[in-house]
């Protein structure tokens, strides 16, 4: 459910404060637990560690990023694969055929 208009969007101010204390493009990375903390156009440049239930996941923030919570950039969840034994026998696959492919490369190379 979306925040109403009448509040506005949600930030916080703590996190502000922080970032108002050290210059556009520092190497220094701000931590914050705060998820659903909505991106301003204050924090364009600045790179926020946020956090994702395990470590704090560096995020630079750009233009495109504004009105956005800072929860949609640093994931929660690791993706491994989607498929059984027909995607490891294809991947398996795609490996011979690369490594057959680079052989004939260098052996071409090797000619000339």
């Amino acid at each position: 459910m979306s925040r109403s208009l009448k509040k506005g969007p949600y930030v916080n101010e703590r996190l502000l404060n922080k970032l108002s204390k050290i210059k556009i493009g520092d190497k220094v990375v701000v931590n914050t637990w705060d998820r659903s903390c909505t991106v301003t156009p204050e924090m364009v440049g600045y790179t926020i560690g946020v956090h994702n239930g395990r470590i704090h996941i560096p995020v630079l923030i750009v233009e495109n990023m504004v009105g956005h919570k800072l929860g949609e950039f640093s994931p929660t969840r690791k993706f491994i694969v989607h498929g059984g034994k027909l995607a490891k026998e294809t991947a398996a696959a795609a490996q011979v055929k690369a490594a057959t492919d680079s052989k004939q490369a260098q052996a071409s190379a090797v000619k000339k």
